[in-house]
């Protein structure tokens, strides 16, 4: 790409920023939802062993 005017620059560093604010923002969400699926995953580990517990 030829950028030969500053303000046409200028809006493709603007849009380069937020192509990667959004990126970022996208890993916080799947970190927030890979720790929700872990506490779940413990608390569904910690109901079958209570389950087996009460069998015996």
């Amino acid at each position: 790409m030829s950028y030969s005017q500053p303000e046409e620059l200028e809006e493709y560093f603007k849009q380069k920023e937020e192509q990667q604010k959004q990126a970022e923002q996208e890993a916080k969400e799947l970190s927030a939802y890979e720790a929700c699926v872990l506490k779940e995953s413990a608390r569904v580990k910690e109901l079958i062993e209570q389950a087996q517990n009460k069998d015996n």
